[in-house]
């Protein structure tokens, strides 16, 4: 029985806190419900710090609950959940905020038309204060409906990243689930319950993919708790463990919506309320990536070598696709939609590079990326509160108007790109240096032109990313959008701090970096399978079998075997 408890509280004071939070909108209004919101994410947020700190020196804090037959109910903070945990309850936290202009504007703009109250003279959307009585109870239920939601969402994705148990991590993966797709079957646009729909049906599907998966590791190996499963890998037979390999990465490739398997997320990332967008993105289908790091390659390890090189293409498919989908839409929320598949390749193209430091870039990669796409979600968001459209050929020039948005969205642009001085530069960096160690140490021309179209691909992923902002920020201005003004506060202070954290974490990258790469290290201790890092590259050190522990190394000489030499 754990002594503390702060990744219980930190994970189940949200969900826990969500029926209040619907009644707090019903009772005291919008800003109330967003603040309480707001500050049950901040408490949950700063129960994870204390954990965060052992775990960034690489001491590993967990909590253990007894279960039942499953195994114990335990949660994790190692070095490998902690950019996860982290980044997914930052973007949660702030994204509150940001939520109340923007879903304000959208329930009045979806409220029946018997309850809308006279229509602003100048503007897009309806007048909170001009709306009776009645209307004005609609919209308090809808954002405390909103807000519940919200909460139970956050829950979800948190438990998925510090569980311990493979039952428990599935249990935690469905809950993720249930409340985004009520997000975006309530607040979404267009055709949104088809889409709503949809994008259950995929990602549930692979779920049920996972489960077997799930049952067939815990089943041979005699235990579903993760240590069990990784100390008794050895007794899973040869023929099943290609089969659950598959389903671990079929069922995960869903959620990360790579090539083939990415069919649901343009539709649910574009048409879902932006505040969702942002979470969906940057949060949500990273998680996908966490899976095959925790599921497969640490507790599967020997099985890691045999499929890598699949990853490596997959990867650098998924990569080319998405980039090339983005720059043929018209669409904000279209092109970051593929833009975001084209991330999740970069971190599939990482993975299977059977290197560290391919590795640990694909990993640092999800803060780069949580950051940057959040800052351009809600570029986008503030985009349409502003001027009621997504089109940016209806767009151009709003540089001048709203300023502050301007120069946050390129902070995010930059992210995502990969520019120094954000957090995208590191990631991208140690991603593709890793790509290039194993090439070069395999003597493998395919893997070297692998890494060659990898390269192509970051050419790809600015021109879709400057030729959006060009479009939405230079230019003649339209005449219909002349009155456009800079959005609220609400808006700009929290674009602004995800676009410091980016700029701040791009300064100080070994804040996630050492902690990532340690534990990755240490989780192929003895395995030939994949490359260490250089030891003249100075970013990590070798460590122990004992994820996270450095070994001495004197005056900072290399060490090195005489194989080596």
């Amino acid at each position: 029985m754990a002594e503390t408890y702060f990744l219980l509280a930190a994970t189940f004071i949200p969900l826990l806190l969500a029926p209040v939070a619907y009644v707090v909108g019903r009772r005291s209004g919008s800003t109330a419900v967003t603040w309480f919101s707001f500050g049950v994410l901040a408490v949950s947020t700063g129960l994870l710090f204390m954990p965060a700190l052992l775990a960034q020196a690489g001491e590993p804090y967990a909590e253990s609950y007894m279960w039942g037959q499953f195994g114990d109910f335990g949660l994790r903070l190692d070095g490998l959940a902690l950019p996860f945990a982290l980044i997914i309850y930052v973007l949660c936290t702030v994204l509150a905020l940001y939520s109340k202009p923007y879903m304000m504007h959208k329930i009045m703009e979806d409220m029946p038309a018997h309850l809308k109250g006279q229509q602003e003279s100048h503007g897009h959307g309806t007048s909170l204060a001009l709306l009776s009585p009645e209307a004005k109870q609609y919209v308090n239920n809808q954002m405390g409906l909103y807000f519940a939601l919200y909460l139970a969402f956050s829950m979800g994705m948190l438990g998925t990243v510090l569980a311990t148990n493979v039952i428990e991590f599935y249990v935690f993966f469905e809950l993720m689930l249930v409340p985004s797709f009520f997000l975006v079957a309530f607040y979404g646009y267009g055709a949104r319950r088809r889409i709503a729909l949809l994008f259950f049906f995929w990602t549930h599907v692979g779920a049920v993919v996972l489960l077997l998966s799930l049952l067939a590791m815990g089943f041979f190996a005699g235990g579903y708790d993760y240590d069990t499963i990784k100390a008794n890998a050895s007794n899973i037979p040869e023929g099943w463990l290609a089969l659950i390999v598959f389903g671990l990465v079929a069922g995960l490739g869903v959620k990360l919506a790579a090539f083939l398997l990415h069919i649901w997320l343009p539709y649910a990332h574009a048409e879902a309320p932006t505040p969702v967008s942002a979470l969906l993105s940057p949060a949500m289908i990273g998680i996908g990536a966490y899976g095959l790091l925790r599921l497969w390659m640490e507790l599967l390890t020997g099985s890691y070598e045999q499929y890598s090189l699949y990853i490596n293409m997959w990867g650098l498919a998924t990569m080319i696709y998405g980039g090339a989908m983005a720059l043929m839409q018209d669409d904000i929320k279209k092109v970051l939609a593929y833009s975001s598949i084209s991330q999740m390749g970069y971190i599939l193209f990482g993975l299977g590079s059977e290197s560290i430091l391919g590795i640990s870039g694909a990993t640092m990669l999800y803060v780069s990326h949580g950051l940057g796409k959040a800052v351009l979600f809600m570029m986008a968001g503030s985009i349409i509160l502003q001027t009621g459209t997504r089109s940016m050929a209806k767009l151009g020039g709003l540089a001048g108007k709203m300023p502050y948005t301007a120069v946050i969205a390129f902070i995010g642009a930059l992210t995502i790109m990969g520019i120094p001085p954000t957090s995208g530069f590191m990631s991208e960096w140690i991603l593709f240096n890793g790509v290039l160690q194993t090439a070069s140490a395999e003597g493998d021309w395919f893997r070297t032109a692998m890494f060659g179209f990898g390269i192509m691909a970051t050419i790809l992923t600015s021109s879709y990313i400057l030729w959006m902002l060009k479009r939405i920020f230079f230019g003649k201005i339209p005449e219909e959008l002349a009155h456009v003004k800079e959005s609220s506060p609400y808006i700009t202070a929290t674009m602004a701090a995800f676009a410091a954290l980016s700029l701040a974490i791009g300064i100080m990258p070994d804040v996630f970096l050492t902690p990532i790469t340690d534990y990755v290290q240490g989780m192929f201790v003895g395995y030939d399978g994949v490359l260490a890092p250089p030891e003249s590259s100075g970013i990590i050190e070798p460590v122990d079998a004992d994820h996270g522990e450095n070994v001495e190394i004197n005056e900072g000489i290399s060490v090195e075997t005489e194989a080596e030499h």
